[in-house]
């Protein structure tokens, strides 16, 4: 499984109301510090694609990450996470102790630990 296709896989388990860091989603795809890889691999999804949840992925001081070359989905962001009952503070914030979402295993690597968390059977670790 490719690097993206693994970090597309945690991404997809991140349960809607709830929002996952970059930093963890790297942790939790066994790329410690590689938080700024998911950022790349979130940047190349269609922010319409229904198939891979890139809203819920935000930074460590719980905002939504601006960049120019987003056109405006910074916007569409932060719609999709309020839809789905996330609340920010009046200074755009999220509260992560809150909102965090805390899955109930961790990575490890097991030869085909990926392929369970692509089919979405990580619970089962």
């Amino acid at each position: 499984m490719s690097t993206y296709n693994l970090i597309y896989a945690v991404v997809r388990q991140i349960p809607s109301g709830k929002v996952a860091t970059y930093g963890q989603v790297a942790e939790l795809a066994n790329l410690p510090r590689q938080a700024r890889l998911v950022g790349y691999a979130l940047y190349k999804v269609d922010p319409q694609s229904p198939d891979i949840p890139w809203h819920r992925v935000i930074n460590a001081k719980g905002e939504i990450s601006t960049s120019p070359f987003r056109y405006g989905t910074e916007y569409l962001q932060r719609s999709l996470l309020e839809q789905e009952g996330i609340e920010f503070s009046p200074d755009g914030k999220i509260n992560l102790h809150r909102y965090r979402w805390q899955p109930d295993w961790q990575p490890d690597m097991r030869e085909g630990w990926e392929e369970r968390v692509g089919r979405g059977g990580a619970s089962q670790l």
